[in-house]
């Protein structure tokens, strides 16, 4: 078994996770497996996320939830719908800090802004968003040749 930041994999299997429903809203179907799969303190493996929309987008379908029919799109408007929430995390988490002085909020905005700038680079409608993280960020993007 493997260990990572979070803890090893037997520590994961033994000691299950908290749903917190805040709320019980209804909203987007993919809003909860953001929540769940793009975590802001916990990094998933990305064929494994993949693996486990798969697997929800087809009992989904069976089930007869509104879902798409296409998984691609399925799977865009749930990046669309992690952009939205880190968005909303970023500025939480910023809020947390500067107002609460709570500094412990910073060592997860990384993971988050991970999460955003993975989503943006995947979407021509997102560049802009791309764009303006890179002037806050001061980061450059890479540029390269392909031939």
């Amino acid at each position: 078994m493997e260990e990572s930041a979070s803890g090893s994999l037997r520590e994961k299997l033994v000691n299950p996770g908290i749903l917190d429903f805040q709320d019980a809203v209804y909203g987007p179907i993919t809003y909860d497996l953001v929540s769940l799969f793009k975590d802001a303190y916990i990094s998933w493996e990305e064929a494994e996320v993949l693996d486990w929309l798969i697997r929800y987008w087809e009992n989904a379908r069976k089930s007869g939830l509104t879902i798409h029919e296409d998984f691609g799109e399925f799977y865009r408007d749930y990046e669309w719908m992690g952009v939205q929430r880190h968005l909303k995390v970023l500025g939480i988490f910023a809020r947390l800090y500067h107002r609460d002085g709570k500094e412990g909020y910073l060592k997860d905005l990384p993971l988050v802004m991970k999460y955003l700038r993975s989503a943006c680079e995947r979407y021509i409608d997102l560049k802009p968003l791309l764009r303006l993280l890179d002037e806050l960020e001061v980061h450059k993007p890479e540029v390269g040749y392909t031939f």
